[in-house]
């Protein structure tokens, strides 16, 4: 992998200099490599690490695995493309094994997420089965440790 793209991957907020520091290559190539990689689309945007299990009223998460039918042109990309027009899903992926897509949605209830998979999710053409998993509690997620306590070194791993 490259190195910079992993150094930006666990925190964005690096500067120029510093990545090029890290990566012991001159500021302007770094700087050059970056405005490549967001015109050729492999950096798609910046964002802020929140470990939402600290900010109260801050909604639910669901899992939700799906069984579909693949269409015979397009496959799976077509009923992909219509799951993530909805603003309730957050990540959508292809999946193997025995579901074919898992689903990451927030919304603010438990109760939203269920009128979200009974009236838009599971009435979707293609859909033959749902299943619902709520996120309880996070420990990790994309890489940072998030179960510790504010003060805790172990949730800063950038």
């Amino acid at each position: 992998m490259d190195r910079l793209l992993k150094l930006l991957s666990q925190n964005s907020s690096y500067s120029v200099s510093e990545l090029a520091l890290l990566v012991d290559d001159t500021e302007e190539n770094v700087q050059a490599k970056i405005k490549e990689y967001e015109a050729a689309g492999v950096i798609k945007g910046y964002r802020a690490a929140i470990n939402w299990e600290l900010v109260k009223d801050s909604g639910v998460t669901a899992y939700i695995e799906l069984k579909v039918t693949p269409t015979k042109d397009k496959g799976f990309d077509e009923i992909a493309e219509k799951i993530m027009a909805f603003d309730e899903v957050a990540s959508l992926y292809l999946m193997a094994g025995t579901y074919d897509l898992a689903v990451i949605v927030k919304a603010e209830t438990i109760q939203d997420v269920s009128s979200f998979v009974t009236r838009k999710l599971s009435a979707l053409d293609g859909v033959l089965a749902t299943a619902t998993h709520f996120i309880l509690k996070r420990y990790k997620d994309e890489g940072l440790v998030l179960s510790g306590t504010p003060d805790d070194e172990r949730c800063m791993q950038f």
